[in-house]
This record gives structure tokens, C-alpha cells and sequence, in this order.
């Protein structure tokens, strides 16, 4: 219900968003077609700009805010626009709660902290039922982390209007939700010995945690890839066919946050790594193994931090970085699943 919510919200603002549009365009061609002295036309090109400022100041008040906070008005809407029509306006690039509210937005806000709180009931109710974590395997980890990503995606909404992520985010967890119960639901069981440690929860957390923000990550990535085409495409005069889109930030503003959300991931990451190896010594005498589980986390963390370097010193910008963030994040699906599933090693007990 969140998702359909929040894929309810996009088409509806986009709708809006163009009869503003069509109404702004309207109006200057009623002012331009009248025939005034040239004096009046002074006036009359005020008030045309005045009318224009206005349309922007109501595509700013249709952006609005989750639930029930105050939230502030922005003027920036005017500065975004692409082309005379309007067709290259895209959300505030400060990721700002505008003045009026999106119903639409606030109901899927509010169905997915239901959604979470149910969600969190079963990740307790399973490690009440097991006795520990419930990370254990590959299908409480995908629960797990379906539901650390959703809560990380509604924590970030407090600074910051994000919930044009709200479709991605969401539909991933469904994804995610749907994979757990479908290919690898596993009844609950003890722990192999080797996850018997106070390791499992310190590595394993941050891991999880790190997972949900690349997850934001990949979303605003191909959403950047999607917004760079579109707006290349309006500023070349093409027909601006995903109107949805105008809601979501540009494709600049996208790269800039997703830069900073995966420089704090890695850093989790690299903890991850690290506390990996000490868990390895504890468990194996060694610290490195080269098993393929342990390859492939290193692997991960050399993508990401080439994305980083990439992007901070050699001028990797622009669609080069969302892709290689998209490389990064298929590296971690992979690593997940196929690993898990398909290559035997120490780190086999997926549960399956």
C-alpha cells in the first residue's frame, strides 16, 4: 500500500505540476498577443513575470512535507527551470520541505512507519523465537535488511525530502520482503559454531547497515542516470516524456548526496571488513583466508572506494559515478546471493 502510495504521489504532482505549466504558458501567450504601446508593454511584461514568479511559488507549494511537521516554504523553484516552459524544473536542490502538503506523500509516509513497525514486530518475534539475532541466514538477513533500509530511508526524511525515493526504496524492500519468503525461508534453527560470537553482531550489524544506505545509494543513482537523460533531452528541445520526474531533484544535486551517503557507507564497510577478519582469527586462527565470501567483501570495497576516489581526485562525475555506485551495489547483491547459494567456503551457511 506505501508503494502504490508513493507511485500515486509521483503522477499525481506530475499532473499538477504540468497544468501549472499549461496555465504559466497560456497566460504569457495572452500577454504577448495583445497589442499595447510600448509603455504598457513595460507593465505588461512586469506582470508576465510576476505571473510567472507565481506559478513557480505554486510549483514550490506543491512539494510539501511528510505527516504533520511545520514545514518552510522555498522560493528556488523559479531558478530551476530548464526552459521557458517549465519543462526542466526539478525538485529543490537542497532536498527542502516546501509549504503545502502532498496528501498523497504523507499517506504513503504514514503507511510505510506502519509498515516498518509491523516489520520490526517480526524481526523481534523471530530472534525471540531463535534464541539470538536473527541474522543467522540468508533469509533473516534479508528481512533484517529490508527493514534496516526502510527505517534508514524514514530516518533521512526528517532532514530532508527524499520520498520521491519512496517508490525505489520501498519497492526494493518489497523485493526483498518477496525473495526471503519465496527462495529462502528457513525455519528457525542454531547457529553453526562458527557464528556462536559476540562477532556475529558487531560485524553483522554494521554490515546490514551499511547494505540499507548503498541502497539509497543505487536508487539515487539510476534515478540520476534517468534525470541526466531527461534533462540532456529538454535542453536539447525534445519532448520532456517522464513528467514524473520534475519531482525528483536534478541529476547534479542526486550525484552530490549520493557521494556523501556512500563515503559514510564505506566507512561502515570498511569496519565491516575489518571486524571480519578479527571474527576470522577468532574462529579460524587466520585473519585472511581468500574464501570466496571474504573476496568478494574486499572486492566491494575496492569499487566503492574507487567510486570515491574517482569521483573526489580524477573528476569521475556525472553519469561515470552513478554507474560505477550501481557497479558497487550489484557487487553487494551479488556477493549476497550468488555467493552465498552457489560457492562453498568457511562463510557456507546461507541455511539452505
Amino acid at each position: 500500500m506505501a508503494f502504490i502510495s508513493f507511485a500515486w504521489d509521483l503522477a499525481k504532482s506530475s499532473k499538477a505540476l504540468r497544468a501549472i505549466d499549461l496555465k504559466a504558458a497560456e497566460a504569457a501567450g495572452a500577454v504577448a498577443g495583445t497589442n499595447v504601446p510600448a509603455m504598457a508593454g513595460a507593465g505588461a511584461s512586469a506582470g508576465s513575470a510576476a505571473g510567472s514568479a507565481g506559478a513557480a511559488d505554486r510549483v514550490d507549494s506543491h512539494l510539501a512535507g511528510p505527516l504533520g511537521r511545520a514545514e518552510r516554504p522555498s522560493s528556488s523553484v523559479a531558478k530551476r527551470g530548464g526552459d521557458a516552459s517549465g519543462a526542466g524544473q526539478t525538485a529543490d536542490a537542497d532536498m527542502r520541505y516546501a509549504a503545502e502538503r502532498r496528501v498523497p506523500a504523507r499517506i504513503a509516509v504514514a503507511l510505510t512507519v506502519l509498515g516498518v513497525l509491523i516489520h520490526a514486530a517480526g524481526v523481534i518475534t523471530r530472534a525471540v523465537g531463535a534464541g539470538r539475532v536473527p541474522w543467522g541466514n540468508m533469509y533473516e538477513f534479508l528481512t533484517t535488511g529490508a527493514f534496516v533500509a526502510v527505517a534508514v530511508f524514514l530516518l533521512v526524511l526528517i532532514r530532508r525530502d527524499l520520498r520521491f525515493l519512496g517508490t525505489f526504496v520501498v519497492g526494493l524492500a518489497i523485493i526483498m520482503l518477496v525473495a526471503a519468503s519465496v527462495a529462502y525461508w528457513t525455519p528457525v534453527g542454531h547457529l553453526v559454531p562458527a557464528l556462536q560470537s559476540y562477532w556475529l553482531i558487531i560485524h553483522v550489524s554494521i554490515a546490514v547497515l551499511s547494505s540499507a544506505l548503498f541502497t539509497l545509494t543505487f536508487a539515487m543513482s539510476a534515478l540520476q542516470l534517468v534525470q541526466s537523460h531527461r534533462q540532456k533531452t529538454v535542453a536539447a528541445g525534445g519532448a520532456d516524456k517522464l513528467g514524473f520526474m520534475r519531482l525528483v531533484p536534478s541529476a547534479l544535486s542526486l550525484e552530490n548526496l549520493s557521494y556523501r551517503i556512500n563515503a559514510i557507507a564505506f566507512i561502515g564497510w570498511t569496519f565491516t571488513l575489518m571486524f571480519g577478519a578479527i571474527w576470522a582469527e577468532k574462529a579460524w586462527g587466520r585473519f585472511w583466508g581468500w574464501d570466496t565470501k571474504e573476496v568478494w567483501t574486499f572486492v566491494i570495497w575496492v569499487v566503492y572506494a574507487g567510486y570515491l576516489h574517482a569521483r573526489a581526485t580524477r573528476g569521475w562525475t556525472g553519469t561515470r559515478a552513478a554507474w560505477l555506485s550501481i557497479v558497487g551495489y550489484l557487487c553487494v547483491v551479488f556477493n549476497f546471493t550468488i555467493v552465498n547459494q552457489f560457492f562453498n567456503g568457511l562463510h557456507s551457511y546461507s541455511g539452505l
